[in-house]
This record gives C-alpha cells, sequence and structure tokens, in this order.
C-alpha cells in the first residue's frame, strides 16, 4: 500500500502546529480553519482528536510547561533546615526551578496570558505543582505554606515573562527630557540591553524572594522547636 502523500494527524502534530501557529502571530492567529490550514487537513478532522479549540490551546500551552526541569524536587529530602551535604536543599530547588521556569515561558511569549489563567486539567501543569509542593513539604515546609510558595512562584514567573521592562523605554533621548525626568538621563539605553536587563531584574528578584523564604523558614523552625 502507497504511504499517504502527508503524515497521519495525530495529537502531537496538531499540538505543536498550534503552538507554532501562536509563536509567529499570536494568540488570535490560532482557529480551528487556520490551524487546519496549516496542516493541509480538513477542519472537521483536527476533531477527532480534540473535542474543541480551547483543548487544542490547553495542549500547546501544557507542551510549554513540559519543558519545564522539576527533576530537583526529587531529590529533596528532609533534613535540618532543609539542607543537604550535596547542596540540594529548596532554596537551590526554587532558584534552578524558576529559572527554567521562565526560560520556557519566555520562548513562547504569546501564551503565556493563557498559562497565567493556572493549570486547570493539563497534565504537565498538574506535575510540576505535584513535584514542587511535594518537594517542599519533603524539606520541611507545612503543607499550607507549600501551597502557597507554589502559587507566589507561578505570579511571580508568569509576570516577569508578561512583558519586558527594558523594552518598554524607547530609543531617543529627547523623549527623556532632564527639566521632567532628572534621573532617567540613560533610559534611552535601556532596550538595547533587553535581555541583560529583564533577565538580571529576574534573577534580583528571584533571589530576594528566596532569602524571604528562607527567613520565614527559619522562624517556623524556631516556633516548632
Amino acid at each position: 500500500m502507497a504511504r499517504p502523500r502527508k503524515p497521519l494527524l495525530s495529537r502531537e502534530r496538531i499540538t505543536k502546529a498550534a503552538l507554532a501557529l501562536i509563536d509567529a502571530e499570536g494568540l488570535a492567529a490560532l482557529s480551528t480553519r487556520r490551524l487546519a490550514a496549516e496542516l493541509g487537513v480538513s477542519g472537521p478532522s483536527l476533531y477527532n482528536h480534540f473535542a474543541t479549540k480551547e483543548a487544542i490551546l490547553d495542549a500547546a500551552a501544557d507542551s510549554v510547561i513540559a519543558q519545564v526541569d522539576v527533576s530537583m524536587f526529587g531529590r529533596l529530602e528532609p533534613a535540618d533546615g532543609g539542607a543537604r551535604a550535596d547542596g540540594g536543599d529548596w532554596r537551590a530547588a526554587l532558584l534552578e526551578w524558576g529559572r527554567s521556569y521562565r526560560a520556557a515561558l519566555t520562548d513562547h511569549p504569546h501564551i503565556v496570558p493563557f498559562l497565567a489563567t493556572g493549570p486547570g486539567l493539563r497534565p504537565a501543569g498538574l506535575r510540576m505543582a505535584d513535584a514542587v509542593f511535594g518537594g517542599m513539604v519533603d524539606a520541611g515546609w507545612p503543607p499550607a505554606h507549600a501551597t502557597r510558595i507554589g502559587a507566589l512562584m507561578r505570579y511571580f514567573v508568569t509576570g516577569s515573562a508578561l512583558g519586558s521592562f527594558a523594552g518598554g523605554f524607547v530609543g531617543d533621548a529627547s523623549a527623556y527630557d532632564p527639566a521632567d525626568y532628572p534621573h532617567l538621563g540613560q533610559a534611552h539605553l535601556l532596550a538595547g540591553h533587553r535581555e541583560q536587563v529583564d533577565q538580571g531584574a529576574f534573577d534580583t528578584g528571584l533571589r530576594a524572594l528566596i532569602d524571604g523564604l528562607a527567613l520565614q523558614f527559619g522562624r517556623l523552625a524556631a516556633g516548632a522547636g
């Protein structure tokens, strides 16, 4: 039997095509008609794999979260202060995870607003939530606090990926009249260093957040003692 001219349709192929379309043109560009055209199939054939357009969008969003490394949480064990001799402590885990999480989102910025709605029933999103919660509890955090840590990290990482601070400044020095903005004499240079500024700001905030959590962890430990 001769091979089909086009690859057989699958959930994975549809998901990849949907994410590629969103990456290239934004969320508004995704429609079943447009996606079917990109895949070279009829629109109704998509519904053999996904019940709705929303389900396709969920799968595309989940494929981004699947790129986030959460393996560091599986290495955490209960110990004094949540630390281990090999350095596998919850602070290092949050730092590593936060960076991986942001990297996945910044690689696919157009889908971030949809991801901000939460994991829903997305398998990769739920696996990430499960790994973070389990790791924090194993490290000694009470369950309620572990839940809050997962939430606040999502708020912080998602917010950082929604836009660029440096990219919000124009490259025209005359836009920042020193009479009006006496401290913004170099603001027109920020956009040219967008990645450096934004990544540096994220790292600064992430470390500050983790340092603050470490203080809370110490107080919780002292109270338990």
